[in-house]
């Protein structure tokens, strides 16, 4: 996969989140590319789901890998 590629899997990644929980700022999910577990704390934070169910919204709907524990 190229570096192109990637950035814009990412860019859709992104948008997904933001339409899924709003309260979610460009900041949020810039601060945090390519860092996991903290862009799932920072989910978990602003909306109060819980770290699973945003797993698995990540992976089946956003067709992210989640590999953080």
């Amino acid at each position: 996969m190229t570096a192109t590629q990637t950035k814009g899997n990412w860019n859709i990644v992104k948008g997904k989140l933001k339409q899924k929980w709003a309260g979610l700022t460009d900041d949020d999910l810039t601060l945090v590319e390519g860092k996991m577990d903290e862009l799932i704390g920072r989910i978990q934070k602003r909306t109060g789901e819980t770290r699973e169910e945003i797993k698995r919204y990540m992976q089946e709907d956003c067709d992210c890998d989640c590999d953080c524990d």
